[in-house]
């Protein structure tokens, strides 16, 4: 297939390695970040690591939407769930993921909610025409990739009057999230996780476009390479940022210009800015509450905000103390590291929400990366 066959070429991919083994300072140390889920997905799944120097390493981001989710958020969307004549609507990782006492929207399925898992929003939007005796909610999760469509079936449902439909809204923002790592501090104040730059997100970058970026790049003095999800766009990306360190620049550069734009998808952006606003804060799973990083409904949509549809009272308990999902997140610690991985903590019973999702860290790293390790 066009663009797939060619970047998965193992003979090209060798002369990228071998470009990045020459490229790279024997004398220096290079960690990098790759911010998306679905990156970390593919340098597992195609084992990057291998053909990468000792010298040059990746470190896993907070890039997975799911695993982000605070259990406060998880367990509010249960709590929903629970509500009479609801139908609650989720994409299938979310079903899974853990909230207090072992909880879970999969298990309020089983208690007798009313749960269902739906493709996209618009299968949630059409069974709250199909059901107009039941009310309907979406549990609208994702970064700024997944927020355009939240943003249409809002919209739609205002213009054709759909009353019993609603979005439990999750939206989170790439940038600040990005910004918060780098403002993370270790208990003596210096940087929790040194880090040289980022392999910048795809799909997101799509939307939001490669400007987005430059605050970041420029305030942190941190090199910012977008990259497409096949190993070699992983691999010349990596080639770039080397490249970037080693001529100390930190620009936000574009190894994904068949997708990315400077600009963005301005039509979907002009989609999110009428339907949501900036929270003024958001908790994050690993990172904690982060200013300006996430999005609710504007007041003029209020009607469709499941938050505040349904007064729902959630009690919540402190995370499960031997998972690292946290620490994963924030770049601290490999999904091996953590004690209960691969142990209780696996994707048939998973503790953390970094073992749900395919994109989440552990999970790639149970599936493909354990098997890889020298």
């Amino acid at each position: 297939m066009k663009y797939i066959e060619e970047f998965r070429n193992d003979t090209y991919a060798k002369e990228v390695a071998d470009r990045i083994t020459q490229a790279a300072d024997p004398s220096r140390e290079y960690k990098f970040m790759e911010f998306c889920g679905g990156h970390t997905h593919a340098i597992y799944r195609y084992g990057i690591p291998s053909l990468l120097p000792s010298n040059v390493q990746m470190v896993h981001g907070p890039g997975c939407p799911v695993c982000v989710l605070p259990m406060a958020r998880v367990d509010h969307a249960i709590a929903l769930a629970h509500q009479p004549n609801v139908i609650f609507c989720s994409y299938g990782d979310m079903l899974r993921v853990p909230g207090s006492r072992k909880n879970s929207l999969l298990k309020a399925k089983a208690e007798g909610a009313d749960v269902r898992m739906v493709y996209s929003i618009d299968d949630a939007l059409r069974l709250a025409k199909e059901n107009s005796d039941k009310e309907v909610i979406f549990f609208s999760i994702g970064f700024e990739t997944t927020t355009p469509p939240s943003a249409a079936a809002v919209l739609q449902a205002d213009r054709e009057g759909i009353k019993n439909f609603s979005i439990f809204c999750n939206h989170v923002l790439t940038p600040p999230a990005l910004k918060a790592i780098l403002e993370i501090r270790d208990e003596k104040g210096d940087c929790g996780v040194s880090l040289n730059g980022f392999v910048g997100p795809a799909h997101v970058s799509v939307v939001i476009g490669s400007n987005a970026y430059l605050s970041a790049s420029l305030d942190y003095k941190k090199p910012i390479v977008i990259a497409g999800f096949e190993p070699l766009d992983v691999l010349h990306a990596i080639l770039m940022l080397i490249q970037q360190v080693n001529e100390e620049r930190y620009e936000v550069e574009n190894q994904y210009t068949r997708a990315v734009t400077p600009e963005g998808n301005q039509k979907a952006q002009a989609m999110m800015h009428e339907v949501f606003e900036l929270a003024s804060s958001f908790e994050w799973r690993g990172l904690g509450w982060i200013p300006s990083s996430a999005l609710c409904l504007k007041e003029k949509y209020a009607d469709y905000d499941a938050s505040i549809k349904f007064k729902v009272e959630v009690l919540t308990q402190p995370e499960n103390t031997g998972c690292e999902c946290g620490a994963i997140l924030r770049g601290m610690k490999r999904p091996n590291e953590c004690k209960l991985f691969g142990k209780v903590c696996n994707p048939e019973n998973p503790i953390g929400a970094c073992m749900v999702s395919s994109e989440g860290a552990c999970a790639a790293f149970y599936t493909y990366g354990r098997h890889q390790e020298k």
